[in-house]
């Protein structure tokens, strides 16, 4: 099997987002795919890397729609399965005036969450560099012992773990059970992604920097990234702070798969850099970089297949700077 530089496991998924309303006054929507870790995966793609991911769809239409689109824009699809009783997970995009959004999920139950233990390829975490996944994969028993398969071999096969919880609460029956699945992620990764919400309702806190201690004294992850939205993002290394301003743009109209984009970002540097000896400069220009791929995306409807390419990004920072 090939090397692979990120495989990533949990649910891809149509996003049904808000496009207009008819002539006659009844709602548009625009079928987009998505999926936190396929939007992770197709912004590493379009950086150069070699992906691969590993969930399930329906045997449906939308399903199949779902796997085209991910071999289109370059992820390896070998271990995304069709499941033939369940259909394909569909969330329903509500966005508001500042590009802000809220999610309702049609998941009971959904094809990703049927995604079982012996679905999980040992031999392709184990040809990969990073694995990363987030909650909604552990949100039900059957799809939560497959990631949690699929995190024990990439620890014994030395990857670096990537951990974005990407909370979507309405899908929990019982907070007690996230916060006891969040913490699994937290004891197993070696790099966490976390936004500002999600950070502070987990630890309780307001104050950012002690919200990262609290989890620091007690999980000690080498690198925390906090994204902000639109007060930038900071990176926590090695008892160094760094942070970065936001690309504010005023043609933002969905703010669906900026923190995935700015997850893949950050991937894309430890890709090039490794983990043992980021100094403050990389890690500026890593959050820099990274913020503006996330700027990018707003401008767009969904994310998964509208990523920017590395130039791109680069040229707004350019434009930015002057």
């Amino acid at each position: 099997m090939e090397k692979i530089d990120v495989t990533a496991l949990g649910e891809l998924l149509i996003d049904f987002t808000e496009n207009g309303v008819s002539e006659q006054g009844n709602l548009l929507f625009e079928a987009n795919p998505g999926g936190a870790p396929c939007n992770v995966l197709a912004m590493l793609t379009k950086l150069g890397h070699k992906t691969a991911f590993i969930g399930k769809v329906g045997n449906d239409f939308l399903g199949k729609r779902l796997k085209t689109a991910i071999e289109e824009v370059g992820i390896l699809s070998d271990f995304l399965y069709m499941d033939n009783k369940v259909h394909t997970t569909l969330a329903m995009v509500h966005n508001f005036p500042d590009g802000d959004r809220e999610f309702s999920f049609y998941r009971n139950p959904g094809a990703d969450m049927m995604l079982t233990e012996d679905e999980v390829s040992k031999e392709l975490i184990q040809n990969s560099k990073i694995f990363h996944f987030g909650t909604l994969s552990m949100t039900h028993k059957q799809v939560r012992q497959a990631t949690k398969k699929a995190v024990s071999i990439a620890k014994e096969a030395k990857n670096i773990i990537s951990f974005d919880p990407n909370l979507r609460l309405s899908l929990w029956e019982d907070l007690n059970e996230v916060k006891e699945q969040m913490i699994y992620g937290l004891e197993n990764c070696n790099i966490l992604k976390i936004s500002d919400n999600e950070i502070q309702w987990f630890t309780g806190r307001t104050d950012y920097t002690e919200c990262v201690n609290v989890i620091n004294n007690k999980y000690h992850i080498p690198f925390i990234l906090l994204s902000l939205g639109k007060q930038g993002s900071r990176a926590y290394y090695q008892g160094k702070m760094v942070e970065a301003d936001s690309f504010l743009r005023k043609d933002t109209i969905d703010t669906t798969g900026a923190g995935d984009t700015f997850c893949a970002c950050i991937l894309h540097y430890i890709l090039k850099y490794g983990l043992e000896d980021l100094n403050e400069n990389i890690l500026r220009e890593m959050l820099v970089f990274s913020n503006c791929a996330a700027s990018f995306i707003t401008t767009k409807k969904g994310a998964l297949k509208v990523m920017p390419s590395k130039e791109e990004i680069e040229h707004i920072v350019l434009s930015y700077n002057r």
